[in-house]
């Protein structure tokens, strides 16, 4: 028995308010447990430097957590005059993972930047923050359409993340899904997977805290993944769906 009750296959609960930042082109307000980021999908209508002149378009993110997202309160990475290494390292996975699942020839030369605001944390912020920052990304490519700057959504799939890791003693540890803080923070290993709705794998943060694990491990870790991410896939359709009606009845 897990510490909070769940079976080893059962994910927190769930939920993906759309709308959440009014200003945003797409925004939402994604819930997993105790965990709560904010995500928002702001467009601009230039590249990179790098890009320019090339008729490709550019998707980025950037993240960060409030001072009091955690147990004590952390100084504002702005007052440090820098980021961590931890939240460049996040940002540019949930970067990768966007760009993975994007047209961005379809896209045009303008830039989408994906604003994942962490306001409570309690285990998985970053996978937390890809599924939320797909949803969003969604919401505004379909505004685009809507004003007719795109012709179509450009987006080529689906992706979410979930963190899952082997916990208890060595001798009769097991894989479970969807860690908590307590479980993380405790864990033999963990890893975080980033998959596709078609079953591809977009990427895979898998460490051993304590003695190496098996290949077999491995696979069981990556079995609950899959499980786990089909109720987060339903999750983000839903949060679409309901705001695209929300926008045809305003």
């Amino acid at each position: 028995m897990r510490p909070n009750g769940r079976a080893a296959d059962e994910i927190r609960a769930v939920s993906i308010t759309p709308g959440a930042a009014r200003h945003a082109e797409g925004s939402v307000l994604i819930r997993i447990g105790n965990t709560e980021v904010l995500c928002a999908a702001s467009v601009e209508p230039r590249v990179p430097p790098f890009l320019r002149n090339q008729g490709i378009g550019w998707v980025t993110a950037e993240y960060g957590m409030l001072p009091r997202a955690t147990h004590s309160r952390s100084a504002r990475e702005a007052a440090k005059g820098k980021q961590s290494g931890r939240t460049q390292e996040i940002q540019r996975l949930i970067g990768r993972t966007l760009r993975a699942v994007v047209d961005r020839r379809a896209l045009g030369e303008m830039t989408i930047t994906l604003d994942c605001d962490v306001l409570n944390a309690d285990g998985g912020t970053r996978c937390a923050a890809i599924t939320g920052a797909w949803v969003a990304l969604n919401l505004a490519l379909n505004r685009l359409v809507r004003m007719r700057v795109l012709k179509a959504v450009p987006l080529t799939g689906q992706v979410a993340a979930i963190s899952c890791g082997l916990v208890g003693p060595a001798e009769a540890r097991i894989a479970v899904a969807d860690l908590d803080y307590a479980e993380d923070s405790s864990a033999a290993a963990d890893a975080n997977f980033v998959l596709a709705q078609a079953g591809g794998i977009v990427e895979i943060q898998a460490t051993a805290e304590q003695a190496p694990f098996s290949e077999a491990e491995f696979q069981a870790l990556l079995r609950l993944a899959r499980g786990g991410v089909e109720t987060l896939f339903v999750q983000q359709r839903e949060a679409v769906a309901k705001a695209l009606d929300a926008s045809g009845r305003a």
